[in-house]
């Protein structure tokens, strides 16, 4: 080997050790730096015509594909995770624990310990106020509850707000890294320090929606939702989203946007197509998914489900039943019913056996032809139809006869009499019961019922589906009827000349929140996943706070184990990515060492040539 040859290995050497050093001070360097992949050289023999050295080929950084999309799908679902148990948790501060004071629960059971009070002293004043402050507790913790919710709705689109602006940011920021990384003039450090801002940009993306990410063979990538959706290839799609300010009950999601009270989020693509988020179903997790869920379902179930409390509440207690008298005619058998004191809301029940099988039947009052025709079967076999009654009884007879079949026959024999007769002779079928149930809207001398619940401004609330449900949001409008309030004497004289000291409305009162039932959610509501409550008042209650309960323990169990994932996966990531300061000192002296032997041999070789220009 020529002195030259020994020169340009030792020089080549020093190169090599040189950069060595340079990456592994950039690895010490950024041990504790989020997102930064270890680096290395990647080194290549050199062959020459009398020699054989090395040289560095290109910096590599540790990756492991296959590991970053991994970790792309699990950040979506625990971006998601995250924004759920954010507001179950908010939710189950918000219900307290069943029994404590606040929950509606405990609220509940004051209520009605105060009318059982009442029903034993009801020339008491002390306890009738105490039923009047009770049931404005009752009032003001529901209006307090519906309030909270419609809270976290807006809080939820304040959060989609500020996300859309991150990703739209973030997407556009990675459409200029590809930019960069197409250009093949970039040397290695400059290239490996864009990839690394790449895969952290694409690691925030993944935490607001879901992506799934085309690598390309220049770095640059193309990311599009699970659904299909492109989000940027070549140029970025922009999220769009105008925030609806105040939420109410009412204010509901609507594919038509016309119909729609909340915030629209649109995509649109670089083509110009613009597509409604929601209604196409494009996202499937991540942080702005799990918002929409909760603002749309998941806290309008809560909203649903404490208007069923409050509008049971409203109902047990001004509710009047008139049972139907028995008539025959022509060999037939039934009951007559006068329905003139139904209103838009209020309904009667028919229960009949045909052929053996028990039929029960709900007809309501419902004058709004928008919300016609309504004939729906719950799980139970309840048949509930919608009727208008504007047209007259008459009307309203010959449409139940029409919906009811041969076998039932429906008259309306005089005034506002609905008669309701089995088929007679024939023998298939036997009406059991027939009894309409309407609200009664005067305080006195309507019946033993009481208004003691009452909407905006004092109205009845007679859960009307006229227009907007009266139930709709009736849990933040709830309040006790002001006249009850003046003169807490209503609350036992249902007649001007009822003495002070008869318990019969307070005992009617009580009974009926015991005994009166209810099946809320209608088929559309349970179409979107709204949970199904039943029973009286304090079985709504119950199933409510079970329910709810359930969901917050689910979700903070979901969280959990989703946060295992994520540290399983941080664990990977930094064993194959991470920086072993340990390992980058034994480099650096292996590196010193081999740097000291070939300026030895550069130092030697040049005291070789001074000795030899000298002979």
């Amino acid at each position: 080997m020529g002195l030259s040859v020994t020169l340009s290995n030792a020089l080549a050497g020093m190169d090599m050790n040189q950069r060595g050093l340079t990456i592994v001070s950039r690895n010490v360097a950024n041990a504790g730096t989020p997102g930064y992949h270890r680096q290395s050289l990647t080194l290549v023999e050199d062959l020459g015509s009398n020699s054989v050295n090395v040289r560095v080929a290109k910096v590599q950084r540790a990756y492991v594909q296959a590991l970053e999309t991994q970790t792309h799908r699990e950040t979506s679902k625990m971006g998601a995770m995250d924004v759920k148990a954010g507001f179950m948790n908010q939710l189950d501060q918000l219900l307290g624990k069943p029994g404590s004071i606040n929950s509606l629960d405990s609220q509940l059971s004051n209520l009605r310990a105060s009318f059982q009070s009442l029903t034993t002293s009801p020339e008491d004043f002390v306890a009738r106020s105490q039923v009047v402050d009770r049931a404005q507790s009752m009032a003001e913790t529901l209006n307090f509850l519906s309030r909270s919710v419609q809270t976290m709705r807006v809080e939820a689109e304040s959060q989609i707000s500020v996300h859309v602006s991150e990703v739209n940011q973030y997407l556009s920021t990675l459409a200029d890294i590809n930019q960069d990384l197409m250009d093949t003039t970039r040397d290695d450090d400059t290239r490996i320090s864009v990839l690394d801002e790449r895969d952290r940009l694409i690691s925030k993306v993944s935490e607001l929606v879901d992506v799934t990410v085309d690598y390309r063979d220049d770095g640059s990538v193309a990311l599009h939702t699970r659904s299909g959706v492109g989000l940027l290839d070549g140029k970025a799609s922009q999220f769009q989203f105008q925030t609806a300010g105040n939420l109410a009950a009412t204010a509901l999601y609507d594919a038509d946007p016309a119909k729609s009270g909340v915030g629209a989020l649109t995509i649109a693509t670089p083509s110009g197509l613009a597509m409604d988020v929601v209604a196409h179903g494009i996202l499937h997790s991540g942080r702005i998914e799990s918002l929409l869920e909760q603002r749309d379902n998941t806290l309008v179930t809560v909203q649903n489900q404490l208007d069923e409390i409050a509008s049971g509440l409203a109902l047990a207690m001004s509710t009047v039943e008139t049972a139907g008298s028995a008539v025959s005619s022509g060999g037939a058998d039934g009951f007559d019913v006068d329905v003139a004191n139904m209103q838009p809301g209020n309904h009667f029940t028919v229960k009949y056996m045909e052929g053996g099988t028990p039929k029960t039947v709900n007809v309501v009052r419902v004058d709004d032809a928008t919300k016609l025709p309504m004939d729906e079967t719950s799980a139970n076999g309840v048949r509930t139809i919608g009727l208008d009654f504007s047209g007259g009884i008459g009307a309203v007879a010959t449409a139940l006869n029409a919906a009811l079949g041969a076998a039932v026959t429906v008259s309306n024999p005089a005034g506002s009499t609905i008669r309701i007769l089995d088929d007679g002779a024939g023998n298939t079928t036997d009406i059991n019961s027939f009894s309409a149930f309407h609200t009664v809207t005067a305080d006195q001398g309507a019946g033993v019922g009481l208004s003691l619940f009452t909407d905006t401004g004092g109205t009845v609330f007679t859960n009307s589906l006229d227009g907007v449900s009266q139930k709709r949001g009736f849990s933040s409008r709830i309040a006790v009827n002001q006249s009850v309030v003046a003169d807490n004497t209503l609350l036992v004289k249902h007649t001007a000349t009822t003495s002070i000291g008869d318990a019969t409305r307070p005992n009617y009162m009580i009974d009926q929140l015991a005994g009166m039932e209810f099946v809320g959610a209608t088929t559309a509501d349970q179409a979107s996943g709204f949970f199904r409550v039943s029973g009286n008042v304090e079985s709504l209650v119950k199933q409510t706070l079970n329910f709810q309960g359930n969901i917050i323990s689910t979700t903070n169990q979901a969280h959990a184990s989703q946060g295992i994932v994520m540290e399983t996966l941080e664990m990977r990531a930094q064993e194959a990515y991470g920086v072993d300061i340990d390992e980058e000192m034994a480099m650096l002296l292996q590196l010193q060492n081999a740097y000291s032997a070939n300026a030895r041999v550069v130092t030697i070789a040049k005291e070789l040539v001074e000795t030899l220009m000298q002979i």
